[in-house]
This record gives C-alpha cells, sequence and structure tokens, in this order.
C-alpha cells in the first residue's frame, strides 16, 4: 500500500511539474532571445568567425596533412581566402564603374525604353487624370459667395501687393554627410572586419581547444550528448555550406553562360554575382538579377533580349529554389522548408542582414540540440522534416475531423511501400486501437463513432479489389486451402478487424467466412452449420479480453475437435505468453498481428523478434 500510495503521489505531481517546466523553458527563451539582440555587436563577428571556420577547416586539415603547421596553413588560407574576396569585390567595381562610363553611350536606349512607358496626352487614363486635377483645384479654391463677401466689407487702409498672400514652399535639405562621419563608418566596418578575421584565425588553430572547453562545460556526465551533438551539428553545417556552394557554383556558371550567348557585356562577371549574392536566402536572387537585367535594357535597343534575360533569371531561379534546394537542403539539414523562412525572418528581426545569412547555419545548431537533447524535443518537432505523426495517429486524426478523403489518402500512400496485411497491421488496426481507447473512455461523440466505424468499413472494401487481390497474389500461397470463419469477440472493432483478416486470408488461398457481431448463442450456432477448419477469435484488446476467454471456452466446450485461434490485435505482449493467459489448449494460438497468423498457415516459422 505504501508504494502504491508513493505512485500515486509522484502521478499527481508529474503535471504540477511539467507545467512549471514549460514556464522555465518560455523564460530562458526570452532571456536567450534578449541576450541574442542586446549582445549582437559580440555575437555577430563571433557567428561569422564560427561560419568560416566551417567552411575553411577542411582546407587547414587538407594543409596539415602534407606536414605544414598548424598556424602557417591557418595564415595561408585566412589569406588566401582574403585575397580571394578582395580581387571578387575589386572586379565586381570595377564592372560597376565601366558600366557607368558607358551609360552615356545607351542614352538613346534608355530615353526610348523610358518613353515607351509614358501615356500619350491624348490617351483617355490622361484625360481623365487631367480631369480629376481640375476638379481638384476646383474644389481647392475659395466659395465665390465668400469672395463677394469679402470684396464688400471694410477695406484696410494699407493696400498689400497680390504676391504677399501667396504662400511661400518650404524645401528642407538635408544636409551632407561630413567626412568624419564617413570615415568613422568606414572604420567600423574595417574594424568588424578584423575583428572576424581574428576570431576565424584563433577558432582554426585552436579549434580542438575550443572543443573540449564546450564538451567541459557540459561535465562528465553528459560527455555521450554533447559529443553526438557536436558532430551532428559540423557534419550537417558542414554538408549544407557544401550543398550550399555547389549549387551557387552551378546557378552562377549557368547564368554566366547564358548571358553571354545572349549577348550581355561582362556575362561571366554577372553570374559570379548572381553565384555569390545566392548565399544570401530570399534576398540574393532578385539582388543577382537586377544588374543584368537594367543593362541589357540599356544595351539593346528593343525588348525582347531584356525579356530573355528576365526569363531566364525567372526560370532558373524557380526550378532551383523549388526542387533542386528542397530536396538537397531539407534531406541533409533536416530542416523543414517552412521553418527555414521562419527562421530567416527571426535572425533577420535580430541581427539584421547578417542573421538572414547566418540564419540556416544557426538554425541547423539549434535543430541538433533538439534532437539530443530530451528536454528540448519541442525544437526537433518544430523545425525538424521528420513526420511528426505516424501514419496511424494521422489516418484516426482524420477520421476524427471527418474528412474522408484525406484519411483516404493517408492509406494511399502506406499502400505504396506496404502489402495489404501490413497495412492493416500497422496502420488501420492500431487506428482502431486509438478509437476504442477514446470510446471506452466516453471521449467520442456518437457521430464519431458512427462516421469512423463506416469510413473504416468502407475503406476497408474499397481497397479490397480485384486489382489489389492481383497484386499480393504473387507472394507464396498455403500449401493447402483451408476453410476459415471469422468471429467477433465483443464489439464492431473486433468485427471490422475480422473483415480484414477475412480479406487477408483470401489473398493467401484460403476459404473464408466473416461472421457478423451477434449473440454468442447465434454465432456458435453460424459455426456449427459451416463446419470450419479453423475458427479464429478477433478480439481488440484490452477491453475484449474477458470475452475473449469466455468465448473460446464455450466454444471449447460445444467444439472440442475444433482448432481455435486467437487474435490479440495491435497487443505488445509476447503471443506464447498470452496464449498461456488465456488458457489456450489443444493447437490454440494466440496472434497479434494478421501476418503472423498468414505465416504460420503457409508453414512459414515465426521469427522472434
Amino acid at each position: 500500500m505504501k508504494s502504491q500510495d508513493t505512485g500515486e503521489i509522484s502521478v499527481r505531481r508529474a503535471p504540477g511539474s511539467q507545467s512549471q517546466f514549460h514556464l522555465l523553458v518560455v523564460i530562458v527563451a526570452v532571456v536567450v532571445i534578449l541576450a541574442l539582440y542586446f549582445a549582437r555587436i559580440v555575437l555577430i563577428p563571433f557567428a561569422l568567425a564560427l561560419l568560416f571556420t566551417f567552411i575553411l577547416a577542411p582546407v587547414v586539415k587538407l594543409l596539415e596533412r602534407i606536414h605544414l603547421g598548424r598556424i602557417a596553413a591557418t595564415l595561408m588560407v585566412v589569406v588566401l581566402a582574403v585575397a580571394a574576396f578582395g580581387a571578387i569585390g575589386w572586379a565586381v567595381a570595377k564592372q560597376i564603374g565601366d558600366v557607368v562610363n558607358q551609360l552615356p553611350a545607351y542614352k538613346s536606349n534608355i530615353k526610348e525604353k523610358l518613353d515607351s512607358f509614358h501615356w500619350s496626352a491624348g490617351h483617355a487614363l490622361g484625360s481623365a487624370s487631367e480631369t480629376m486635377t481640375e476638379l481638384s483645384k476646383d474644389l481647392a479654391s475659395p466659395p465665390v459667395q465668400a469672395q463677394s463677401e469679402s470684396g464688400s466689407g471694410p477695406k484696410h487702409p494699407s493696400n498689400r501687393p497680390a504676391q504677399e498672400s501667396t504662400p511661400v514652399p518650404v524645401e528642407v535639405i538635408k544636409s551632407p554627410a561630413l567626412p568624419l562621419e564617413s570615415v568613422q563608418n568606414v572604420l567600423g566596418v574595417l574594424a568588424s572586419t578584423l575583428i572576424v578575421l581574428v576570431f576565424t584565425v584563433f577558432m582554426l588553430i585552436r579549434r580542438e581547444d575550443l572543443r573540449n572547453r564546450l564538451i567541459s562545460l557540459a561535465g562528465e556526465g553528459h560527455l555521450h550528448v554533447v559529443t553526438q551533438t557536436l558532430d551532428d551539428a559540423s557534419a550537417r553545417v558542414s554538408r549544407y555550406l557544401l550543398l550550399q556552394f555547389v549549387v551557387n557554383t552551378c546557378y552562377g556558371v549557368f547564368i554566366g553562360t547564358c548571358l553571354h550567348f545572349i549577348g550581355l557585356p561582362g556575362a561571366l562577371l554577372w553570374g559570379v554575382v548572381a553565384g555569390i549574392l545566392r548565399f544570401l536566402p530570399y534576398l540574393g536572387p532578385p539582388l543577382g538579377a537586377i544588374m543584368p537585367l537594367l543593362l541589357s535594357m540599356a544595351v539593346f535597343q528593343n525588348w525582347s533580349r531584356p525579356l530573355i534575360t528576365l526569363l531566364l533569371f525567372v526560370i532558373t531561379e524557380l526550378i532551383v529554389s523549388n526542387l533542386l534546394e528542397p530536396m538537397l537542403y531539407g534531406a541533409h539539414t533536416g530542416i523543414s522548408s517552412i521553418a527555414i523562412l521562419v527562421a530567416a525572418i527571426f535572425w533577420t528581426a535580430i541581427w539584421g542582414p547578417i542573421g538572414l545569412v547566418l540564419s540556416t547555419p544557426l538554425t541547423v545548431c539549434v535543430l541538433v540540440i533538439g534532437r539530443h537533447v530530451p528536454e528540448l524535443n519541442f525544437l526537433n518537432i518544430l523545425l525538424g522534416d521528420e513526420p511528426v505523426m505516424a501514419p496511424h495517429s494521422r489516418f484516426y486524426q482524420r477520421l476524427l475531423a471527418m474528412d474522408y478523403d484525406e484519411a483516404r489518402l493517408v492509406l494511399e500512400s502506406c499502400r505504396k511501400e506496404k502489402s495489404l496485411e501490413e497495412l492493416y497491421d500497422s496502420v488501420l488496426i492500431p487506428a482502431l486501437s486509438l478509437a476504442e481507447q477514446d470510446r471506452h473512455q466516453n471521449r467520442l461523440e456518437d457521430a464519431n463513432e458512427k462516421f469512423i466505424s463506416q469510413s473504416t468499413r468502407e475503406l476497408i472494401d474499397e481497397f479490397w479489389e480485384p486489382r489489389v487481390a492481383a497484386t499480393d497474389s504473387a507472394k507464396p500461397v498455403a500449401k493447402q486451402s483451408q476453410s476459415i470463419v471469422c468471429m467477433p469477440a465483443r464489439d464492431e472493432a473486433d468485427e471490422i478487424i475480422g473483415m480484414m483478416l477475412a480479406q487477408v486470408l483470401e489473398c493467401a488461398g484460403h476459404q473464408t467466412l466473416c461472421i457478423p457481431l451477434t449473440s454468442t448463442a447465434e454465432m456458435i450456432e453460424q459455426v456449427r452449420k459451416v463446419k470450419p477448419d479453423i475458427v479464429c477469435i478477433s478480439a481488440l484488446p484490452p477491453f475484449a479480453i474477458p470475452h475473449v476467454r469466455a468465448l473460446y471456452a464455450r466454444l471449447r466446450v460445444e467444439e472440442p475437435n475444433l482448432r481455435i485461434i486467437v487474435g490479440l490485435w495491435n497487443s505488445s505482449g509476447d503471443p506464447l505468453n498470452l496464449s498461456h493467459r488465456l488458457g489456450l489448449t489443444d493447437g490454440s494460438r494466440a496472434f497479434t498481428k494478421l501476418a503472423d497468423f498468414v505465416q504460420d498457415l503457409r508453414g512459414i516459422p515465426l521469427v522472434d523478434t
């Protein structure tokens, strides 16, 4: 009694402790978000340096393998990376300067295209605009009566000039930026860049020491979890960056090649710019297309090649962003597409444009923490791309919502990968078990209960078609056809599963009969008339077990020579132990899955799992 009381007390305290944990999680989340926002001056350079470390670390390791020192390899890689970025930036700036210098040569083309946007004066829209302008002037002028009254009033002795009554327009001109302010802005950018470089060099040189210190913070009792988390995060981020580099490089090469055949000046450079800007999520592709599109409008006289340029960027981006990236990034980072979008908005709101660049790698790290820390598993559910509901739960949830069409789609998607008995064992029977639990706890309304039963029957009949039987007929059939009667134990769910069993047995080449749910005496009388080889009592535990035991005992008395099989479907117990608990004798035994019963009839020995 003492242990039972203690157990009851612990169960009662569980909801309170769980609510306290949820409140603690919310408080910690708010504190972390505030810290990320107010400490962004320090955290942004650190995050950028960590990102560059992930990118440059493989190259540094490669140089170390050829017996180059850690410091020398790190400095060489960082210098080469800075030189490459500087060369690309200089080339882009030079190309922009050349385009600006050549704009006067394209003045006639630019003016012609701008004039094509203007509406002619005789156009209906232009006339309507002039009419509205005149009406607004009339409404703004003072009434005639007011003017006459003011004219008949007393006149002032001083005769003011007419121009004094006209209001003087005021224009606010923003003062130009002082040279000192421009110097401060440039120095700020250079200082931030220098901090990122220093952080990157330090992390590349002391990366093992930083890893060990981070593991030590978690304590020796969490070495396994922290090690798995770090390895998983580094692998996912590295794969993401590698895939992004490959995709963006191919994107830039393709765009540059197409622009070259279109005839746009500096085509290869615009391809490089488009590939680099694609590292900026969502905003990068439009920014990479603006300059080539404007340049094509200035260079070419007609609209054909500017339109081709526009279609090139639009179609390529649609294919890459909607087909390639979700397939590659989602599969290798584990983040769902909607989570990537929400993460981009979140990190941009906190850290600005830099947060947009870092959004996906940072979200990968958060997702990995949620996968390896059980208390933070909700992060994995919110951000991950793995299904959060099993097929049988989704099927039952759609039936609860009385959505027959979507429930049918769940079964169809599962049917593509499963046989008929596997579909019933893994989806339909577990869903009926959930329905039985809710029904016995008075959670189901009569309308929902009827809809679930009727819809399940209709779906079973729909899936039981000649094409289904033909698909499963290629499987090995029983050595000898037997006559089998399926008898429900207690509820309508037992009868529905009996219908499933009858279909599966017919696919295996047996003669089956599913007895509808009636009184025990009537069902036993039908068994006597049919005289089958085997009777299978179909039951969905745990609520049908007492009825199974009573029905089995009565059948054994009425038909002592009959082989009786008991199906305790979706039961987690061992079939042999269940057979002993039910008192099954004379070759009778219990099964928990339809597939196991079918294999037993085929003479295939069951493998204990």
